[in-house]
């Protein structure tokens, strides 16, 4: 794994502490899958937060993309879709000293994008595998308790939900929430039409990764 100059290092450290402390990111990558999907989702996440968890998050979430310095704005990136994803050699870098010098990024399945973004995920971290979360980690618990883990959105597979995530000293520097579509459960009630009961375990869940994000 290429280690990040002092240079480099220097310029992530300024971006991180300059840029606005509660501001969160949608990643727009490249391959043709839709990262633009769930449009609804992240504003509604924000007001939830906003309300429930005393974050002061922007209410209109940015864009950004991997191989772009912006990305260290952010302490939370959020990435979901359908379909392929390709990262450069340059983003994989770029994304990679993002994640070591303290970015997050949670990675939602809305069903279609696993086999194509696994693939990314070992190239950003080829010593590293995917693992999945225990459920006594204090994502499930540090502002809403989720005892059982990862809450089941919308059910396609029949298959149980997974919170598999890459760790760096400890510290979780990237989420991958797979059959559990939590990104359709922050999208507005028209869109979906779940029951509110499951709306709200979604939104909970999206809070304690946003919380986690910010802590850590």
């Amino acid at each position: 794994m290429r280690i990040p100059s002092l240079l480099t290092l220097l310029t992530i450290f300024s971006l991180f502490f300059t840029g606005t402390a509660q501001e969160i990111a949608v990643l727009k990558y490249s391959g043709g899958g839709d990262w633009y999907s769930n449009p609804t989702a992240l504003p509604n996440l924000i007001k939830f937060c906003n309300s429930n968890i005393n974050t002061q998050i922007d209410l209109k979430p940015a864009t950004v993309e991997p191989g772009s310095t912006d990305i260290f704005q952010f302490p939370f990136v959020h990435m979901t879709g359908h379909g392929n994803v390709i990262f450069s050699d340059v983003e994989i870098e770029n994304l990679r000293n993002y994640l070591l010098s303290g970015g997050f990024l949670h990675i939602d399945d809305n069903y279609g994008m696993s086999k194509y973004v696994r693939k990314e995920i070992k190239r950003l971290f080829p010593d590293k595998e995917l693992t999945e979360i225990p459920v006594t980690h204090q994502i499930f618990a540090n502002a809403f308790s989720f005892p059982n883990g990862l809450p089941k959105i919308h059910e396609h597979d029949a298959l149980p939900p997974q919170a598999l995530g890459i760790l760096e000293n400890d510290r979780l520097v990237l989420l991958f929430t797979f059959e559990s579509d939590l990104g359709d459960g922050w999208e507005s009630p028209e869109v979906h039409n779940d029951p509110e009961e499951i709306r709200l375990k979604a939104l909970k869940m999206g809070a304690n990764i946003i919380k986690y994000a910010f802590e850590n």
